[in-house]
């Protein structure tokens, strides 16, 4: 986690879609292998309503999550997590423990606004 990585182009970079989203749902998903909350997260007109599963039950609850705005990778192909077809990866970084604290803007964005 140290290194500073492989560096990249910028044309690779735009490749990657991270944009704003807000949570409108979210419940537990007892099924996950790991704790995990399911999400339908808006990224207004233009993507929509998109689902995801998350990592976030050490700081978060279901209850805490919706109304929250977050930002999520929303170009990768979705992936199956159990019955769940997950369309976006919601970002974060790990706190000193390694549990999931999410990545959000610190104003009120329009939703779908991609970050740059």
């Amino acid at each position: 986690m140290g290194e500073a990585g492989e560096t990249i182009s910028w044309a690779d970079f735009e490749k990657v879609h991270m944009r704003v989203g807000r949570v409108e749902r979210a419940e537990a998903f007892p099924e996950a292998r790991k704790p995990a909350i399911k999400l339908w997260i808006d990224f207004g007109p233009e993507l929509g309503i998109k689902k995801s599963s998350a990592q976030l039950t050490v700081h978060y609850t279901p209850e805490s999550l919706v109304g929250r705005r977050v930002i999520a990778v929303t170009n990768f192909p979705p992936r199956q997590i159990g019955p769940v077809m997950s369309e976006v990866l919601v970002l974060g970084v790990p706190d000193e423990n390694g549990a999931v604290v999410l990545l959000a803007p610190d104003q009120d964005v329009p939703l779908g606004g991609r970050v740059f």
